[in-house]
C-alpha cells in the first residue's frame, strides 16, 4: 500500500526512513532559521539605510536624548 505522503519511498526499511525523516526535519529547521535570520538582517539594514539617508544632518549629530546616556560611574566606591 502506497501512502500519499511517502516522499522518501522507504516503506520497507524503518531505520532508513527514520534517518531520512530526521535529516529532512533538520533541513527544514535550518531553512526556517535561515529565513528568520535573513529577514532580521534585512530589517536592520533598512533601519540603517533610513538613519543614514533619510534623516537630516542635525538629527544624526545630535546628542542622545535619554538622561541615562551620560551617566558616569565613579571608581571610588568603597567596598567593605
Amino acid at each position: 500500500m502506497s501512502h500519499d505522503r511517502d516522499y522518501l519511498k522507504t516503506d520497507s526499511d524503518p531505520i532508513s526512513r527514520l534517518r531520512q525523516e530526521g535529516l529532512m526535519l533538520h533541513m527544514k529547521g535550518a531553512g526556517y532559521a535561515f529565513a528568520f535570520c535573513t529577514v532580521t538582517l534585512i530589517i536592520v539594514l533598512i533601519c540603517m539605510w533610513i538613519g543614514r539617508n533619510l534623516l537630516d544632518e542635525q538629527s544624526q549629530e545630535a546628542d542622545d536624548p535619554t538622561p541615562w546616556s551620560s551617566l558616569q560611574i565613579s571608581d571610588d566606591v568603597g567596598l567593605i
